[in-house]
């Protein structure tokens, strides 16, 4: 069910156990050969397959929100991103106005790396002002994570882990409008994703790791790799969405 398709009464008459999905993405950089709305487009063909799913008509999906924590890449002109703050506090005031209306599950459904943090801190921070609340379950679950790796059921991906504006992300783009992805894929050079001080963490903004502004090998990119890619990613979420549908109200390991 489309959120942006309903009136409020329909809305009103919902089951209060109905998932809310909030797809959760950006705007911003992706190299030198990508868009600057990759996240956006590639979440919203994810969320459009999720749709087609059994589980989405016992959802309810929200449209998607482009805009993004995406400091780290402001030295890039093109880029629009939302402070850290006002992130949290946007993501918060989301999934609140559900609560208001006496719904109990939200999944925010993300695309964008950067968001990832902001997401968790702030269910964390809305959890503590309904801590007493244990029919509440708020999640947060970014689409490449929904499955694990897609190494064994994408044949001849060369990268193991997500990028930015990489082999993954190039050859969604190259199977969602190639007509976007600009130059000779096969002149871009590799950025490894590096150590990066592991297993800690290091802050770091773009150009700290890439002058182009990728990380990954986008030459090794595919539009068939892509079509498989949206396939895995869709699956992992579709079948997150399920666990979330059938939770019992109550169990911890679940």
């Amino acid at each position: 069910m489309d959120l942006a398709d309903l009136a409020w009464p329909a809305v009103a008459a919902l089951p209060k156990t109905t998932p809310v999905v909030f797809p959760v993405a950006a705007l911003e950089q992706h190299g030198r050969h990508m868009p600057v709305f990759t996240d956006s487009l590639l979440l919203g063909e994810v969320v459009r397959r999720v749709k087609q799913a059994p589980v989405a008509a016992r959802c309810l999906f929200a449209p998607l929100q482009w805009l993004g924590n995406s400091h780290h890449h402001l030295d890039f002109p093109g880029t629009l991103s939302a402070s850290a703050r006002a992130y949290l506090d946007l993501l918060k005031d989301l999934a609140g106005c559900f609560l208001a209306h006496g719904f109990t599950r939200v999944v925010f459904v993300n695309g964008h790396g950067g968001n990832a943090v902001p997401l968790q801190q702030a269910l964390f921070e809305l959890k503590q002002e309904h801590r007493d609340r244990r029919d509440l379950l708020l999640l947060s679950l970014t689409y490449w994570d929904a499955a694990g790796s897609p190494g064994q059921a994408v044949p001849g991906l060369v990268q193991k882990q997500m990028g930015h504006a990489c082999e993954w992300e190039t050859s969604m783009i190259l199977r969602l409008a190639p007509h976007l992805v600009v130059g000779d894929l096969a002149a871009v050079p590799e950025v490894p994703h590096g150590k990066a001080f592991g297993p800690g963490y290091r802050a770091w903004v773009m150009p700290d790791r890439s002058e182009p502004g990728h990380i990954g090998n986008p030459a090794a990119a595919t539009a068939e790799k892509g079509e498989a890619l949206f396939a895995f990613f869709a699956a992992g979420v579709a079948a997150y969405l399920d666990r979330t549908v059938t939770w019992d109200g109550a169990a911890w390991d679940y």
